[in-house]
């Protein structure tokens, strides 16, 4: 059995209940002597090393386990500011921390905690919940990773809303201040409360609504009322239509592309019957009450879709499932799994399949995650083994424009943010220690504030080579799309 290492205690089956049980204090002295070693002041310093690995060559190398095709799509997207490209330069940023002093206080990694991968999504007792909604990159690691990856994001969001320097000092201060206070209040609570512990859209609203004035938090009211929208069958209307009387996937190239216009007759019948064997070898690693659902439904049809920034040229099927009838839709999604970028820096996964990684990652740090959570290696018809994890292609899930909040909005979203973040480390590390490394004053906060500015500077300088390369052609890019 491998070593679970996330925690303060490893432990294997032959010894399970003889792992150390450190006291409550000696967890805080713990904290404290990594003062010792990483000053929290010493978290602000950014600069590049010399020997920094080219950042474009970094996405060149990504691009080489990616649909082909597809990935000028993903250099367009990053194209469009320095905030895009960084939502999709997560191999970069890991690469920078990678060559930066390694906290010993290791948590469950999200490994892309930006603000646009946090979002409201359905849980399975049907409350709307606020959480982390991206773990391609989970891994386990030092626990400040994230929280830079973080601010840094808060830091070029506030620059592309056009704040000025000291309104985005305070949106990230105020970040990583909920994170440090989280924590705190996180290491003072009882195992159980931790792992209870959840932000549905009610308190979200009792906790942070009088922080954004009446006419935003009545926006915010009536974005949960969307999102209470987007199901399955909202999916359904929306994405299929008609064909010889039965229901199939629009065609919308190069974003959605049905099975039928890539392949036809028996290739077709084919890989129709490779899909049904992909489900059937899928809901064996969902729990068996879910199992029984899944089953009640029928594969119906299946397309190719583009998602996200980061994650366009990786392969990502939709799937229709029709149940009693065709008015009783399931969408899933199998989006393809692969290595961690985190994993050239901080080791290989103990999960021999990524998806199974991603599954786990989300599992963890999660609140509550879709029942329909599961994973998959499967061959493709061009005979080459993959990894895939599913989930739900919609269950109330919504993600807020950051474009359109105000100083005010940003503010208390980063703050939504930093306590997610720290509820999610604080179920899988040694969140006693972690509170204790981080003290009570901000010492902390003001340190990741200037490392997000210098960051940020970093990544508009990598965004400018980006643009320079696609000039000179050295990378393709497709924009508008």
């Amino acid at each position: 059995m491998t070593e679970i290492t996330t925690g303060d205690r490893a432990s294997t089956d032959a010894g399970a209940w003889a792992m150390p049980h450190p006291s409550a204090e000696e967890h805080a002295a713990r904290g404290k002597a990594e003062r010792e070693k990483i000053p929290r002041a010493a978290h602000a310093s950014w600069e590049a090393p010399s020997h920094r690995p080219d950042p474009i060559a970094l996405l060149e190398e990504q691009a080489k386990i990616r649909v082909p095709e597809l990935v000028p799509i993903r250099h367009g997207r990053m194209l469009v500011s320095p905030l895009t490209f960084f939502r999709g330069a997560a191999y970069v940023m890991a690469s920078d921390l990678g060559a930066t002093p390694r906290s010993a206080l290791r948590v469950q990694l999200c490994g892309d905690a930006h603000l646009s991968n946090f979002g409201v999504f359905g849980s399975p007792e049907r409350r709307v919940m606020f959480d982390i909604n991206d773990f391609d990159e989970t891994l386990p690691g030092p626990w400040d990773w994230d929280v830079k990856r973080l601010a840094a994001s808060m830091e070029l969001a506030g620059r592309d809303n056009g704040f000025s320097k000291s309104a985005r000092s305070d949106i990230v201060q105020a970040t990583v201040r909920e994170y440090r206070e989280a924590m705190r209040n996180f290491g003072a609570l009882g195992n159980l409360d931790v792992w209870y512990a959840s932000l549905d859209t009610e308190q979200i609203i009792e906790r942070f609504g009088s922080r954004v004035g009446h006419k935003r938090l009545h926006v915010t009211e009536h974005n949960v009322a969307k999102a209470r929208t987007k199901d399955s069958f909202q999916a359904y209307e929306k994405l299929t239509h008609e064909v010889d009387g039965r229901r199939r996937i629009i065609s919308d190239p190069p974003l959605i592309v049905p099975m039928d216009e890539f392949l036809k007759g028996v290739a077709r019948e084919q890989l129709e019957q490779q899909v049904r064997e992909i489900l059937h070898g899928y809901r064996c690693t969902l729990q068996t009450d879910r199992r029984h659902l899944l089953e009640k439904y029928d594969f119906a049809d299946m397309a190719h879709k583009v998602v996200g920034v980061g994650s366009v040229g990786a392969r990502a099927w939709i799937l229709l499932l029709l149940g009693r009838d065709d008015q009783d839709p399931l969408f899933l999604q199998a989006k393809e799994a692969h290595a961690s970028v985190l994993e050239p820096f901080l080791g290989k996964s103990e999960y021999g399949n990524s998806g199974q990684r991603v599954v786990a990652g989300q599992r963890l740090m999660q609140a509550a995650s879709d029942i329909f959570l599961g994973w998959q290696r499967v061959k493709g018809v061009d005979g080459i083994e993959r990894d895939f994890y599913v989930r739900q292609l919609r269950d109330w899930k919504f993600s807020v424009d950051i474009a359109a909040l105000d100083r005010a909005a940003l503010t208390a979203y980063g703050s939504l943010c930093g306590w997610t973040l720290a509820r999610a480390h604080a179920r899988s590390g040694d969140r006693i220690a972690i509170a204790a490394y981080l003290g009570k004053a901000d010492t902390f906060d003001k340190a990741t504030a200037a490392f997000a500015v210098a960051y940020a500077d970093q990544t508009e300088r990598d965004h400018q080579a980006l643009t320079a390369a696609v000039k000179n052609g050295r990378i393709q890019a497709e924009t508008g799309v």
